[in-house]
């Protein structure tokens, strides 16, 4: 359960990151932690420490449990990314990241091969 917290942590945190255009360092800064201490979380290695989260969260702009993968979706309002289920693998979450970015062409293609290696 741990290790899930901690990925969903720094999912959400590096997702918010880029979509603010924040280098790691500058986030880093700003939570209080040196940049390579700030990388091993957003890589979901360690949990932060409750000050750190309400920092990061401060400094993202979300709050303690949006960045937790707590907020349900309420009202319409999409939270930040959607939810990490336990079952999700390090490397399913990479591959959904990059779908994300991709447009319907590519996405399209990235179909037809995981259709073609799935069989």
């Amino acid at each position: 359960m741990n290790e899930v917290l901690a990925i969903t942590i720094g999912s959400r945190a590096r997702e918010v990151r880029l979509k603010l255009g924040l280098t790691r360092g500058e986030v880093a800064e700003r939570v209080g932690l040196v940049e390579p201490a700030y990388g091993r979380l957003e890589r979901g290695k360690v949990l932060p420490s409750v000050p750190v989260l309400h920092r990061l969260s401060t400094t993202l702009g979300l709050t303690p449990q949006d960045l937790m993968g707590m907020v349900p979706h309420a009202g319409g309002k999409k939270s930040t990314s959607p939810p990490v289920l336990e079952a999700e693998t390090p490397e399913l979450r990479r591959l959904l990241a990059l779908a994300r970015k991709m447009d319907t062409e590519e996405l399209d293609a990235l179909l037809r091969v995981a259709t073609v290696l799935t069989r």
